[in-house]
């Protein structure tokens, strides 16, 4: 097992301890906002003048004035008799009336559900009928979907946000600053996993879980007032909802909210306004690196946070030689840490370990065990399990086996652990392929596949086999004007690896499918074969 707070240095645990929150004992900041509203109004008094936002259409909004924006809506919602523990859900776009919601909801005491706007109406309704809903707030888009519910949930509408601020219609109370009765111990995000709306797992998060993850963020990645972000990931999202608009309103940043991705647009952004600080998936980047001949140079980006799901190496290696004085640190998280789990300390592709997603961060523990329980050797693989500050305490009205009673969390990967303390996941245990009792990680095949000359991209997945139960299979991608037959790949792999590693299908694709959350979509993957 090891702890994070004994492999960061001095200065990165500085003002931490062992206390006791929610009836556990955990390694934490010792000086803590007790939700994210107060972190807000300590902001905007230290910052008033300063651009906590800009829109979608350019509009830009300073701290005191989202502080106010927050204010009056957390009146509305008290005037309309929600309070504390109330279920308040969001289905908003990346904007400015997201973030209000949001900070509003975090002032009451209340309990914020962001829903995925990318979703379809079926899986918004599954969704909503999980999640005990006192009040939705939703854009205007999504009306014909909500409108069954207007018996029971009162609704709020954003509309017309194009031309003006979604909420302009309402007639707010004058709301007053402070007074916000969130605790650390109370429940303030209820967020729904990815996956099929019927096993997807409602993820109860606590104020002090999202601060210490918050907090974690800008220790590590020395974030500070001048830095400039994007949220290139959908905001309802635990990366865009902790670690892009909660990490950048503590630390006093500005942050820049598009509705949409779109990687033209994005890297207009950085360019223009001076983007310091990025943190997306491989898809992300992957997106933005097919037009790094149009921009060869983006001096102004520091650190790239790459995570979600696991980013292959030679991919990493472009993106470094793209943007080589631009510090890239992979990291490993999950709705239930509320984001961070591991970091890498500096720039992982010049590093020796460029495979890992870092070391786990201050208050968390971490530890791999075999089949039996057992703690295995450094170098050797088995589940990850971790615990700690960030690490949420259950579901929503869902017993889960992955839960212990000694605070420990199934993550449900496969990893190991080096001499150095640095954590490797090789697989999520459900993808990894049982080749008549070879184990096969897919990530392995994956980044031979990807290094091979003319491979864009590629995901390997496995498929029932008469002979060994279970082999590898992959879709690729081609580079543009690149012709490769299945035959020339296979052979070409086996110069690198064991035969049975092998994928024994291969799929051509012009694109690799990916879910809502831009994750590879491996179940639908499967089921091309």
């Amino acid at each position: 097992m090891i702890k994070g707070e004994d492999v960061w240095n001095a200065q990165m645990i500085q003002g931490m301890e062992s206390k006791k929150i929610s009836n556990r004992e955990v390694f934490t900041f010792a000086n803590m906002k007790n939700n994210y509203y107060e972190i807000l109004e300590e902001t905007a008094s230290k910052y008033p003048d300063k651009i906590a936002f800009s829109d979608n259409w350019d509009r830009t909004y300073t701290y005191e004035t989202f502080l106010h924006m927050v204010d009056e809506f957390a009146g509305w919602l008290t005037k309309h008799h929600a309070g504390r523990g109330t279920h308040v859900g969001i289905l908003l776009h990346n904007s400015i009336e997201f973030c209000t919601s949001f900070y509003a909801v975090c002032k009451i005491g209340a309990v914020a559900v962001p829903f995925p706007s990318k979703y379809r109406e079926h899986e918004i309704q599954a969704l909503i009928e999980k999640a005990d809903l006192s009040y939705l707030i939703v854009a205007e888009k999504f009306k014909d979907w909500v409108e069954k519910y207007d018996s029971e949930i009162q609704m709020m509408y954003s509309i017309d946000e194009e031309h003006g601020y979604g909420f302009r219609h309402i007639s707010f109370p004058e709301g007053s600053q402070g007074g916000s009765v969130g605790t650390l111990e109370d429940e303030v995000i209820l967020m729904f996993t990815s996956g099929t709306t019927s096993t997807s797992k409602g993820v109860v998060m606590k104020n002090y879980n999202v601060i210490h993850a918050t907090m974690v963020y800008h220790r590590l990645c020395q974030i500070t007032p001048e830095d400039k972000t994007i949220i290139p990931v959908p905001i309802y999202h635990v990366t865009g909802l902790i670690a892009l608009l909660g990490l950048f309103v503590y630390s006093g940043g500005t942050v820049y909210l598009y509705r949409r991705y779109d990687a033209h647009r994005i890297l207009e952004c950085v360019v223009k306004n001076h983007i310091t600080f990025m943190h997306g998936s491989p898809t992300v980047f992957g997106l933005l690196m097919d037009l790094k001949e149009e921009y060869p140079k983006l001096p102004s980006l520091r650190m790239m946070l790459c995570g979600s799901s696991y980013m292959p190496i030679e991919k990493m290696k472009e993106l470094h030689r793209w943007l080589p004085l631009t510090e890239i640190r992979t990291v490993f998280g999950m709705t239930e840490t509320a984001s961070p789990g591991t970091l890498f300390p500096t720039d992982t592709p010049s590093s020796e370990y460029q495979a890992s997603s870092g070391k786990p961060v201050p208050g968390l523990e971490l530890k791999i065990l075999d089949e039996n329980g057992n703690e295995v050797d450094a170098g050797c693989v088995g589940s990850v399990f971790i615990r700690g500050a960030n690490v949420v305490e259950y579901y929503y009205k869902m017993d889960s086996p992955l839960f212990q009673e000694d605070g420990w969390l199934d993550t449900g990967d496969m990893g190991y652990i080096n001499e150095e303390h640095y954590v490797f996941f090789v697989d999520r245990k459900k993808d990894m392929v049982n080749r008549g009792g070879e184990k096969i990680w897919c990530t392995d095949v994956e980044d031979e596949l990807i290094a091979l000359s003319g491979i864009k991209d590629a995901a390997v997945v496995g498929i029932p086999s008469e002979k060994y139960g279970e082999v590898a299979a992959a879709v690729v991608v081609l580079e543009k004007d690149t012709v490769l037959t299945e035959d020339q790949i296979k052979g070409e792999l086996e110069k690198e690896m064991a035969r049975f590693k092998v994928p024994e299908q291969i799929i051509f694709l012009k694109e690799i499918p990916k879910t809502p959350g831009l994750k590879t979509d491996k179940k639908y993957i499967r089921t091309l074969f």
